[in-house]
């Protein structure tokens, strides 16, 4: 039977991959879009692709938006206004809309097992998860780690023009990493799956920052050496410091924001312990090693 989406976010990154993927199936795709936004790509002339307007500030909108929907999927992201305020205006408006499930912007390492105050990506998170577990339909998160492609970018972890990778307290820590099509790819199967769990775990790898010097010694035939950056205590004590001092505390993307992210998984309180690959069937996940070696250009292993 053929499934009604509604995505909202798609004009982003992750939410057009989401969007993408959700087209590989048989779907009615509904894009949300706020008036005035941006176009949504290569998703537009599309037939099967229905954009409709709605400020998120107008619920009859909004609900008009959702109505007929089997499932609303949010790729939002931002800060407080977006993941908390917005997020809770789309959810209010899928309740009243009777739309029977709801996937939450997660897409994020376990914020469930941390310690509040210390991670405001996680502490938005975590506080509209109490709001969409008290709302009459059902919901699924989806748990991925890190993304992959920030280590070749904006994570604080590896030093390439240095041939460094920095560790905290410990150099052996499991980190879960899943590149965003492979998020987008689950994400999909998740909003046409009417049985999903609360929660569905994944990683695309499961990587130690040891075994990241060594592949990218493999890779450039250069040795990457382990540096100890210190601990994940005082990793997070300087992204608290960060955060207080910082001008702008509605910043998306802080430097002291990272430094939260890496002390919550290099401390393994938001590692993953319940990964589930094969819920969708057997699939090529792409590596870190692949990521890294087409940063490179070496080529994917």
């Amino acid at each position: 039977m053929t499934s009604t989406v509604l995505v909202a976010g798609a004009t982003g990154d992750l939410g057009h991959r989401i969007a993408r993927e959700l087209l590989h199936h048989d779907v009615r795709l509904r894009v949300l879009t706020r008036p005035g936004g941006t176009a949504t790509g290569a998703l537009d002339g599309d037939p099967r692709v229905e954009v409709v307007t709605a400020a998120y500030s107008d619920h009859a909108a909004l609900t008009a938006a959702a109505s007929g929907a089997d499932v609303v999927v949010s790729a939002v992201s931002g800060t407080r206004p977006v993941v908390v305020d917005a997020q809770r205006a789309l959810l209010a408006a899928a309740v009243a809309a009777g739309v029977g499930r709801f996937v939450p912007s997660d897409y994020s390492a376990d914020y469930r097992r941390t310690a509040p105050g210390t991670n405001r990506n996680f502490e938005l998170r975590r506080e509209f998860a109490a709001a969409l577990d008290a709302a009459p339909l059902r919901a699924t998160s989806v748990l991925n780690g890190m993304f992959t492609e920030l280590l070749t970018g904006q994570a604080p972890m590896v030093l390439f023009g240095r041939r460094r990778v920095l560790f905290w307290s410990s150099a052996d820590q499991v980190l879960d990493f899943t590149t965003k099509d492979d998020v987008a790819r689950v994400t999909a199967r998740v909003a046409l799956d009417p049985a999903a769990p609360r929660v569905v775990e994944v990683a695309g790898d499961r990587v130690t920052a040891r075994d990241v010097a060594r592949t990218l010694t493999e890779l450039t035939g250069t040795p990457f050496r382990l540096q100890w950056a210190g601990t994940a205590g005082t990793l997070s004590l300087a992204g608290r410091v960060g955060r207080l001092l910082a001008k702008d505390r509605e910043e998306t993307f802080p430097a002291w924001q990272g430094m939260q992210y890496f002390a919550d998984m290099f401390s393994g309180r938001a590692q993953l312990h319940h990964v589930d690959g094969d819920r969708y069937g057997p699939h090529r996940w792409t590596s870190v090693r692949d990521v890294l070696a087409q940063h490179l250009g070496r080529g994917g292993a």
